[in-house]
């Protein structure tokens, strides 16, 4: 029998046909309601407490404008049917994110991780929270979280840059995101920073190990493209040129290539290679000498018997190390507050003035630089 006009059917074999849906009846999940197997909305809210969604609205985002008897009601409503409102949503209506995005160096140094808890519990008591990213010293990442973070249309920006070349950080600021700059100055820039003197720092660490009598000084240090390396390395210099009454001194720099505890190891090596070799090393952050501490051990060479050791941050885990870390110490949680209270005062009030503000390091003296 032939087909009717029209195009032909296609049967489907066994292996074709779909699995019927099983069907739900109301008995197989006793307790649990409709609104629990599908995404919340603002009317369900407005339908389970019997108000309007205006009303729903002003709760969320003004309920001082609604009654404490209503309020109520609509509260326990969002909390029995799991309600979670659209961020991006709200973002669109309200023009804010209430996020501030961070791009670190290294979100695995103490360093700053300590800095960005400072400035946390400054924004977090104002209803802001932060999107952390960490550029591992990469250029690249870098721009590519900026870009990332300003398509989020967060409300600001902690950055402690990579480049030395500011000018994208500028151009970002000009666009309406308040910058501030963490651990690095800002130059002729029109932004807010806050900062350690790390010439001074670097010359604490230095001038310590020359006044311990060592002649011959290792500088384990980072890319010089960070300006933290720089400003160190020229702090321990002009502590030598300090020491020209003794013209024996010298100050042998080796540059690895990122700020960790694997550099710092290898290292070692590099440290221990002329003769006569160095009797001490300073090291630009507290990896790094932690690095240098395991490679020396492994050499079999003594801390501080045969190598001084001096640190730089004071991290955590530095009085905790055998033996104990002489560092440069830097005030990191108040880094963190001050950023984000220069932040806040930028993006919420109405004048300011941009500030670089600078702390002062410190130099804590522990066993591993000797007597």
């Amino acid at each position: 029998m032939n087909a009717p006009d029209g195009p032909p059917v296609r049967r489907q074999g066994p292996a074709a046909r779909r699995p019927a849906r099983p069907t739900r009846s109301d008995g197989d999940t006793p307790g649990v309601s409709q609104l629990s197997v599908k995404r919340v909305t603002i009317s369900d809210v407005a339908n389970l407490a019997q108000v309007s969604l205006g009303t729903v609205s002003n709760v969320l985002n003004r309920p001082s404008a609604v009654s404490p008897v209503t309020r109520q009601r609509v509260l326990d409503a969002i909390d029995s049917s799991g309600f979670v409102r659209s961020t991006a949503a709200h973002q669109l209506r309200a023009g804010k994110s209430r996020t501030v995005g961070v791009v670190l160096l290294d979100i695995a140094n103490p360093f700053f991780a300590e800095m960005v808890r400072g400035a946390e519990r400054v924004l977090r008591d104002k209803g802001y929270v932060l999107m952390v990213c960490s550029s591992d010293e990469s250029i690249d990442r870098e721009r590519r979280y900026l870009r990332v973070l300003e398509e989020h249309r967060v409300d600001g920006l902690l950055l402690a840059p990579v480049e030395r070349d500011l000018k994208k950080v500028a151009a970002l600021a000009g666009r309406g995101i308040p910058t501030v700059l963490l651990d690095r100055d800002a130059g002729n820039l029109d932004l807010c920073s806050v900062t350690v003197d790390d010439v001074r720092g670097g010359e604490l660490a230095a001038g310590h190990l020359l006044d311990l009598g060592h002649e011959t000084i290792g500088f384990v240090n980072g890319p010089l493209s960070i300006r933290q390396c720089a400003d160190r390395r020229e702090g321990a210099r002009r502590a030598v040129r300090r020491s020209r009454r003794r013209p024996e001194v010298t100050l042998a720099d080796i540059t690895v290539n990122a700020l960790s505890v694997e550099q710092g190891e290898e290292a070692v090596p590099r440290l221990l290679a002329p003769i006569p070799r160095p009797t001490a090393v300073m090291c630009a952050n507290d990896l790094l000498a932690l690095g240098v501490l395991k490679g020396l051990a492994k050499a079999g060479v003594a801390v501080p018997g045969e190598m001084a050791l001096v640190g730089y941050d004071d991290v955590a885990f530095a009085s905790m190390l055998s033996p104990s870390l002489t560092s440069v110490r830097q005030p990191k949680f108040e880094l963190g507050t001050t950023a984000a209270e220069l932040l806040l005062e930028e993006a919420l009030g109405s004048e300011h003035q941009h500030r670089a503000v600078r702390f002062e390091p410190e130099l804590v003296v522990r066993a591993s630089s000797g007597p």
